[in-house]
């Protein structure tokens, strides 16, 4: 393989497709900073601080951890796969030395690296790195940051983009599993990605794989496989990527995939990243749960100087590394609202969302820029008001976004709900918070909800069909029937 190899233009992607890349790497950043405050801790320490979800003021978003990181901040594994993402847009494809730059820019300015990349990033050439004893390497470190590249190398035939995958582990982890674990979630996320089974995609690449290096893999990636039973430590390539994939396959949701692999302890962060990059391509960016995409953040150092990111960077980052252009933001329309439909409940478009007092909670259905950066209490939700397709995960969304503004309203917060005109997508919560809280149906909170803010209208028959698809459904909890048109309601 040449060392500087191009990335071809990558076709339009469909609504689906773009919203799997966008949940690859929003999934692994929610996934890392929900794992970073108990790495190197027991396992069930998810689950005995956090017995139910919370979603109010307070969520699951709580920072902390050996390193000290601020709520929803991502650590050094999104930090690594940013930075290498970086160097891709940099070069216009893959450059080993670009990379280097940028790895070894990071490095010099990261609160933590591990002890593998750490020993190998201090060569200032990546060509004259040399490891006392590469039978030691074989560390999850190369696998953490490899989830940019799915997106990344959709356009490149599989044996080029094995080719790149295997390369840039090697840079820093020498021992053969480090290379290949790094490409079978590669591999899993194209996959994914392009509407594909992931798991199947697995079980080709396992049978596929060079036979040394696959008898290991092999023992903990079969769909029988358990956490309970014997397996190397989830510091090394071969455990983290079992439990990885063990939290995704034995999981229906996001949510559920990554509080598996939080619950399992040890290098909590990497193995909730490598998941939730999984369960982010496997069930897209509208399943990750709004609390915590809102507050996930994180920075690193580059070779120019520092990047931030939020959930708007990620996107944008993401959409680009797949050769998207980003959607352009919309100029904003006359204020309309705040308007209160419900007590302490209101609608607005977003122009009036943006005049709300800063102790209001702000639940966003569109882009919002900067706007509510001085509201503490808010959520950014990912809707979009196409038909056809465009929101894979809705009802599960929608799921999400009231039970957010029910717990903001039960603790006694004055809440406005907006998108960008008002009309379609804040229609669509409302009618919904409607039929959840008094069982009437679409035609009815249609017309209360007129009757309260006449810019409610009926653009987005996705949504209409939905919300009559619920009428009378209220028995849904959750597991495999969270797609269900009545999964929004209690």
């Amino acid at each position: 393989m040449p060392l500087h190899t191009p990335l071809p233009p990558v076709p339009a992607l469909s609504p689906p497709e773009i919203q799997r890349v966008l949940g690859t790497v929003l999934g692994a950043a929610v996934g890392d900073a929900l794992g970073a405050p108990f790495e190197f801790g027991p396992a069930g320490a998810w689950s005995a601080r956090f017995a139910r979800p919370l979603h109010g003021a307070r969520t699951e978003m709580v920072g902390g951890g050996p390193f000290g990181w601020a709520p929803g901040e991502f650590t050094d594994d999104t930090q690594m796969a940013l930075a290498l993402a970086l160097a891709l847009q940099a070069a216009g494809g893959y450059d080993p030395d670009v990379v280097w730059q940028h790895w070894r820019a990071w490095a010099g300015d990261a609160a933590d690296v591990g002890l593998t990349t750490r020993h190998a990033l201090d060569f200032a050439d990546w060509r004259e790195v040399e490891h006392p004893d590469p039978e030691r390497t074989a560390a999850n470190g190369a696998l953490m940051r490899a989830f940019v590249l799915a997106p990344a190398l959709l356009a490149l035939p599989r044996e080029r983009a094995q080719a790149v995958v295997l390369h840039q582990a090697a840079l820093t982890h020498p021992h053969p599993a480090a290379a290949w674990g790094a490409w079978l979630v590669v591999a899993m996320i194209r996959s994914a990605i392009r509407g594909g089974d992931m798991f199947h995609a697995l079980e080709h690449e396992l049978a596929a794989l060079p036979p040394l290096q696959a008898a290991p893999f092999r023992l903990t990636l079969q769909p029988g496989w358990h956490p309970s039973l014997p397996h190397p430590g989830n510091g090394s390539v071969w455990g983290c990527l079992a439990q990885a994939v063990w939290a995704v396959r034995s999981t229906a949701r996001y949510a559920d995939a990554v509080r598996a692999a939080v619950d399992l302890g040890g290098d909590t962060d990497t193995v909730a990243c490598v998941a939730g990059a999984l369960a982010g391509a496997r069930h897209g960016v509208q399943a990750i749960p709004s609390r915590w995409v809102t507050a996930v953040h994180g920075r690193l150092r580059g070779p120019a100087g520092e990047h931030r990111f939020d959930n708007a960077g990620l996107q944008h980052l993401a959409l680009r590394l797949a050769g998207q252009e980003p959607v352009a933001e919309q100029p904003p329309e006359p204020a309309a609202g705040p308007a209160e439909v419900a007590p302490g409940l209101h609608a607005a478009n977003l122009a009036g969302a943006s005049g709300a007092p800063a102790d209001w909670a702000v639940v966003s259905l569109c882009r919002t820029g900067t706007r509510f950066a001085g509201h503490a209490v808010r959520r950014q939700v990912y809707m979009v008001d196409q038909a056809g397709g465009h929101n894979e995960a809705l009802a599960e969304g929608l799921r999400d976004v009231l039970d957010s503004v029910d717990a903001f309203l039960a603790e006694g917060r004055r809440v406005v709900v907006h998108c960008h005109g008002g009309r379609s997508r804040t229609a669509l919560v409302l009618k919904a918070w409607r039929m959840r809280h008094t069982r009437c149906t679409e035609r009815e909170a249609h017309d209360w909800l007129s009757a309260q803010w006449p810019l409610a209208q009926r653009l987005n028959e996705d949504f209409t069909h939905m919300l009559r698809q619920g009428e009378g459904d209220v028995g849904v909890q959750g597991g495999p029937e969270a797609g269900r048109a009545g999964a929004f309601l209690p």
